[in-house]
């Protein structure tokens, strides 16, 4: 029997939060870390999952070492299933510890780029200087994102210093603010050596910032769970491995057992109402 390709879940199946937006969103952003996908991959995930990834970010300095045609080729292949590339922030602090990041974002414009990524993860910016690279960028043209925390295995998050950092980004023209986890989750910013998320930390950061334009770095699905719960199926997220694109997504919409909508389930038998 032929199949009608027009077939449909019900949308109360397919989103039982009934509350999950669809792209254009300005929450519930995902972004993906690409560290090192092939074209083909990459046009898998695009095909597959393109519908709930908002950015891949090239992770680390991975866009220099991807052939220049290939390169070309995902950004256009991004673009043209709506979803925004670009590179990680450490490859921006390696320029911009060479004195070479006008020639940085130059070469970026050039290649088709639309948003950068500032951060000083590995490097110290003093807060005048981050401001400024957030200005030139937006200058350029591009849509910045930056990000806030160190990378040195042990380093901690103050709630204060992020909010306060959090707002000069903003008022110098970024779109979005990284807090960040790593591409492990581990030993890091909000999560301990086992990958466990501060839930104290994070209340407290909820209460100086509003969440819609952070986003919260977490590859793990512990760590998704654990700020969906906390924060709401709208959550920014990053660092999404590529393999986990639906399993995310499932997650903000009820669709695994962590975030079961348990208000959705039928009341047991015999207590029915008529």
């Amino acid at each position: 029997m032929k199949r009608d390709k027009g077939i449909a879940w019900a949308p109360e199946l397919a989103d039982p939060t009934r509350n999950r937006e669809s792209k254009p969103r300005t929450e519930g952003m995902t972004m993906v870390l690409d560290k090192g996908l092939g074209i083909s991959a990459f046009r898998d995930l695009l095909e597959m999952a393109s519908d709930y990834i908002d950015w891949i970010k090239l992770g680390f300095g991975t866009a220099a070492l991807t052939p220049t045609p290939l390169l070309i080729r995902k950004i256009e292949l991004a673009r043209h299933f709506g979803v925004y590339l670009y590179p990680g922030g450490t490859f921006f602090e390696v320029a911009y510890s060479q004195h070479r990041w006008h020639a940085y974002l130059n070469t970026l414009q050039q290649l088709g780029f639309e948003w950068v990524e500032i951060s000083d993860g590995t490097i110290s910016l003093s807060p005048v200087e981050r401001s400024r690279m957030i200005r030139a960028a937006k200058e350029k043209g591009f849509d910045v994102i930056t990000e806030i925390g160190k990378k040195k295995a042990g380093s901690t998050l103050s709630a204060d210093l992020l909010a306060e950092t959090y707002r000069a980004d903003r008022e110098a023209g970024a779109s979005y603010v990284i807090v960040e986890g790593r591409e492990s989750g581990e030993h890091v910013g909000i999560y301990n050596q086992k990958g466990d998320a501060d839930e104290e930390l994070i209340l407290r950061i909820r209460e100086r910032i509003g969440p819609s334009r952070l986003i919260w770095e977490a590859p793990k699905k512990s760590q998704q769970t654990k700020l969906i719960r906390l924060l709401g199926h709208r959550v920014n997220l990053g660092n999404i491995p590529s393999p986990d694109v639906l399993s995310l997504e499932s997650l903000r919409r009820g669709l695994r057992s962590d975030t079961f909508p348990f208000d959705l389930q039928p009341p047991p038998v015999g207590l029915t109402k008529s």
